[in-house]
């Protein structure tokens, strides 16, 4: 018996060794401070978000707030200047519709927060759950992109996103807009690139039907909940209500044209303007988003066509052409470790058809204005928050961005990152030189 004993004894020792070993060996990087000084960046080319440009530029921010942006002009008596000639500023760039902080290790169920048990639950709120001890939100930051839409998934009504800002001690710290959106994903019939599916579509129109009948009694109960004074508080109802009121958007994921229009048709008849997330088909009905003042989301350009039969390229086109007729555009990227590339989709989106500085705009103002935070970021402009960046070299470039110092409210933030910290030991370890 006593070697039993001793056997799970040392087993729980050699456990909580490595845990803590290797808990020590991880990024440990600390919140930064509050903006002490007035900061001035002179001589940058700064790029505002909203698509104008100003050349050899003077940027001021104090207590976290922008208090000048000018062309020209010189560093205030007392503050610190930084100069930033031939260099770019940037305001931070925003991540809309990811997971990120809700998951760590994909293969690791315990770490994954961001799929509750249930179809329909909008009253799930992501940001309880956002993990700002990941290590993933400061590899975003190495590239500028300094905010997220923190993003439920899965059922046919995920649930509650939030905007965060990507330094902070605990999720109360990161919150920029609480409750911001309730994301839904439109009942579709799956469709297949290759092969055949393991239901018939008979089987699959049914289940779609059903959804789709639960998902009008929701929103009809619901409607009807918000407009009474229950004595019994049902949380999946009263979490409905922001968003027949208007100050909570409504995400609806839908990539057919079919579906699209469906699923503006079921918005617009409970008075909701929608978000279209995803969009596939959307340039095959620019008028009718155009008509019903639709943002749409793209999805990642770096993709493959939904079809055998459609064009090659549409994925990297498709922001273009929606942008160019007229439609207001946000461009996103799956999942949360690909995250740090989002400033390179939008790059992907100017060489298929443009104007860089409106791509710009579809990664910074554009999103700040569909998440509701656009009165304090989005653009470099008086008032708003210092949350901003600068870089040696194109921003939406990947051989050429290369952020030197990012400030989230003025702060001046850590780029460091697990990344950075195993390149700089491996390569000693071999003899290499490091940046």
């Amino acid at each position: 018996m006593n070697k039993y004993i001793l056997a799970a004894a040392l087993s729980v020792f050699s456990v909580t060794s490595f845990v803590s070993t290797t808990s020590f060996a991880q990024a440990n990087i600390s919140p930064a401070p509050k903006q002490s000084q007035a900061i001035a960046i002179t001589g940058a080319t700064i790029h505002i978000g909203n698509g104008s440009v100003i050349e050899n530029g003077t940027l001021v921010f104090d207590k976290g707030k922008i208090i000048s942006v000018s062309a020209g002009g010189t560093a205030q008596s007392g503050s610190t200047e930084i100069k930033a000639n031939g260099k770019h500023v940037y305001p931070g760039f925003i991540a809309p519709i990811t997971n990120l902080g809700l998951t760590e290790f994909e293969s690791v169920k315990a770490t994954l927060d961001f799929n509750e048990i249930g179809n329909l639950n909008p009253h799930v709120r992501s940001l309880v759950a956002y993990n700002t001890d990941s290590k993933v939100p400061a590899t975003l930051r190495s590239n500028g992109v300094l905010m997220a839409q923190i993003t439920p998934q899965g059922g046919t009504i995920a649930g509650s996103s939030s905007v965060v800002q990507l330094d902070a001690w605990n999720w109360e710290d990161a919150a920029l807009r609480t409750d911001d959106a309730i994301h839904l994903n439109w009942p579709v019939i799956p469709r297949s690139r290759f092969g055949r599916m393991a239901m018939s579509e008979e089987a699959m129109r049914e289940r779609r039907d059903a959804a789709l009948s639960e998902l009008e009694s929701f929103f009809a109960e619901a409607k009807a909940y918000s407009e009474s004074k229950p004595a019994v508080t049902n949380p999946r109802l009263a979490a409905m209500k922001r968003v027949f009121e208007g100050s909570e958007r409504l995400f609806i994921t839908a990539d057919s044209q079919k579906d699209i229009v469906a699923a503006v048709n079921f918005a617009k008849k409970h008075k909701i303007t929608p978000v279209i997330v995803g969009g596939d088909e959307a340039h095959l009905i620019t008028d009718f988003l155009k008509e019903n003042n639709i943002t749409v989301v793209v999805k990642q350009p770096h993709a493959l066509p939904n079809s055998v039969d459609d064009d090659v390229n549409m994925p990297y086109k498709n922001g273009a052409i929606l942008a160019n007729a007229g439609i207001p555009i946000v461009i996103s990227i799956d999942g949360y470790w690909q995250q740090r590339n989002l400033p390179f989709m939008a790059g992907t989106v100017a060489a298929w058809g443009l104007d860089k500085e409106k791509a710009l705009q579809a990664i910074t103002l554009n999103t700040a204005k569909v998440l509701g935070i656009d009165k304090t970021a989005g653009s470099l402009e008086v008032g708003k928050d210092a949350t901003l960046f600068i870089s040696s070299g194109d921003a939406l470039n990947m051989t050429t961005i290369n952020v030197e110092n990012a400030f989230i409210q003025g702060r001046n933030i850590s780029l460091d990152n697990l990344h950075k910290q195993l390149n700089k030991k491996f390569s000693e370890k071999y003899g290499l030189k490091t940046n």
